[in-house]
């Protein structure tokens, strides 16, 4: 079994609600992506005004971002996600979708809410660092 390249950090001084790593120690090379976005092979945005359907749509191109890159979801050590909503609900919805994709691998994150993203109709974006296996 390979070492880990990684590792999560949680603290016993700062909060315990929270259900997430504060940090990740990276330990080799890093792959940083451009924003995924929710778009389908033909460049449409898809789930119009699905919070949740955007989100899977746009982890699953995360990943396909990465293997491309030689590295996958599990060694992502941070990401950030983008909703366009003003809304906290809208929010939580994009954030629970993201972390269903990624499972058990619970990296650093930040999620944010925005004005807007770049295509028509799009509602999450999603970045990331990983590390190489």
């Amino acid at each position: 079994m390979r070492e880990s390249r990684s590792r999560l950090v949680r603290s016993a001084e700062l909060t315990a609600s929270v259900d997430y790593a504060y940090a990740a120690r990276a330990n080799g090379p890093l792959v940083l992506t451009a924003g995924a976005c929710p778009l389908d092979e033909h460049g449409a945005t898809v789930c119009v005004d699905d919070p949740a359907g955007q989100a899977r749509q746009c982890v699953r191109n995360l990943a396909v971002t990465l293997r491309e890159a030689e590295t996958d979801l599990d060694h992502v050590v941070r990401c950030t996600v983008y909703v366009a909503t003003r809304d906290r609900e809208r929010l939580r919805t994009a954030w629970s979708a993201v972390r269903d994709e990624f499972g058990s691998h619970d990296p650093p994150a930040t999620l944010l809410g925005v004005s807007l993203l770049g295509y028509d109709d799009q509602l999450v974006e999603v970045d990331a660092m990983a590390t190489l296996p």
